[in-house]
């Protein structure tokens, strides 16, 4: 391959990475496709002064790029003589020895979950972290990283007292939630919060009624926690299809205002149904994405005895922030509060004070009313895009939501899809995945938090293009 072909194969990936991804990211990211996926073993590259040329990137922020891969062992150089790709022999390795792992980690292993790629176009379920405000997000850690606050390096028995004030404040805004400091619990984000539900409300063997499609996520905590599930198809119009027995159901676990995967608004009239049907022991509402007019969708009860809701700041801010919060029933209060320092052990108290501050500044309401303006605008392109498609039957209505979900006729391989996309560097989810078997849906997943304005028109018409050819 000469040094042309590669550079226009480089120039080609770089062009593909999401404008508001760094300089740097973007490059490493196509030096990285273009490794794995297109360069022979030991490819020359071109010199660094004409890769930064043609890509128009600083010669530091070439260096840098290529510095990351040489570490990760991805190219490799020598002084004065180039840079050349160095991609690792597979060789017949020894039988590894058996891994002997329970039944229950089996059976999560068994399922598609947590995705190992997590930036791309259209990756579902992860914000826009370009825009996040992070200088301010600097300033607010480095001021409370001062020696007089050194017990914020201690454990955080309870969750730091100034954010509980600072989440009912905001609950109170925005979901129309009155409730006091004491039925909150911070927890290290949602699975952290679904799971202690699990383990201080049901026992090994009960059963958990959870919507389908369901969140990947909480199916996987309730299958290691070593409970039944029992997957209740959902439709938007007609509500849950019931199971032929109803009886001993210990939890049934929805989803808030906005449904995911589905991405289209919940009905608290369908969810009371279900549970006068179900009547279970406790009922677990993740508020996974919200606006601030939806909250009439939730059934959550400050002042109900069995009514929990899971909440948290992932989705709304940044992923690597896992922080989430509990509302829990008054007398759950105290013996959960126990149970996760017992089996947990709190922490993370810097970014408990940080969050708290950020959200009493009300740099967190002007994050979220900005940031769903954009959101909204985004699905409004893609679903232009997608909707005329042959085999679509649905695509869900434009919405302040992160992720949106694609529905296409019977009989369409929606995993074949995703894989056949993955190749296009489209990083979407299949829905059949997360369905029961009497549910016949298909679809696709798919995210607008990684990519705007004209970076966001161009892949979703290439999108498009690529699923015109598939559907055929």
């Amino acid at each position: 391959m000469d040094r042309q072909d590669v550079l226009q194969q480089l120039v080609k990936r770089y062009a593909q990475q999401p404008e508001r991804l760094s300089k740097q990211v973007r490059l490493e990211q196509a030096l990285r496709q273009a490794v794995s996926q297109a360069w022979p073993h030991q490819t020359r590259l071109p010199s660094h002064r004409q890769l930064a040329v043609t890509l128009g990137v600083a010669r530091h922020t070439l260096s840098r790029a290529i510095a990351s891969l040489i570490e990760e062992g991805l190219l490799t150089t020598f002084h004065g003589k180039g840079t050349w790709s160095c991609k690792k022999e597979v060789s017949a390795a020894p039988t590894p020895p058996s891994v002997k792992l329970s039944k229950r980690a089996q059976q999560v292993l068994r399922w598609p979950g947590a995705s190992t790629v997590q930036s791309g176009a259209f990756v579902p379920g992860i914000p826009d972290i370009a825009q996040f405000p992070m200088r301010k997000w600097r300033q607010l850690y480095a001021s409370v990283t001062v020696p007089q606050n050194a017990l914020l390096l201690s454990y955080s028995t309870g969750g730091y007292g100034p954010l509980k004030r600072a989440i009912r404040e905001f609950l109170a805004r925005w979901r129309n939630i009155h409730c006091d400091i004491e039925q909150i619990i911070i927890t290290d984000g949602t699975h952290n919060g679904i799971e202690l539900c699990a383990m201080a409300l049901a026992d090994v063997g009960d059963t958990v009624a959870i919507e389908s499609p369901c969140y990947w996520g909480a199916r996987n905590i309730f299958t290691a926690a070593g409970l039944s599930i029992e997957m209740l198809p959902w439709f938007p119009d007609s509500g849950h299809a019931l199971p032929q027995t109803t009886d001993n159901i210990a939890l049934a676990y929805l989803t808030g205002s906005h449904h995911y995967p589905l991405s289209v608004p919940t009905n608290a009239t369908h969810k009371q149904q279900l549970c006068t049907a179900l009547s279970p022991t406790y009922v677990v509402e993740d508020d996974y994405e919200f606006t601030r007019d939806d909250h009439t969708n939730l059934l959550f009860d400050p002042n109900s005895e069995r009514h929990l809701l899971v909440g948290s700041f992932s989705k709304m801010m940044f992923p690597g922030l896992r922080l989430g919060y509990l509302v829990v029933p008054h007398h759950l209060a105290g013996p959960m509060n126990r149970l996760r320092s017992e089996l947990f052990r709190e922490g993370r108290m810097l970014e408990q004070a940080v969050l708290a501050q950020f959200m009493f500044d009300g740099d967190l309401d002007a994050w979220c009313r900005r940031i769903q303006r954009d959101y909204l605008g985004r699905q409004q392109v893609l679903h232009d895009k997608l909707s005329s498609l042959p085999k679509v039957s649905n695509v869900s209505p434009p919405t302040s939501a992160i992720s949106l979900c694609v529905e296409f006729a019977p009989g369409v391989n929606d995993v074949a899809l995703a894989q056949a996309l993955l190749k296009e560097h489209f990083i979407v989810r299949p829905l059949s995945t997360v369905c029961t078997k009497t549910d016949p849906r298909v679809g696709l997943v798919m995210g607008v938090g990684m990519l705007s304005g004209v970076t966001l028109v161009r892949e979703a018409q290439r999108l498009r293009r690529c699923l015109e050819l598939l559907l055929r």
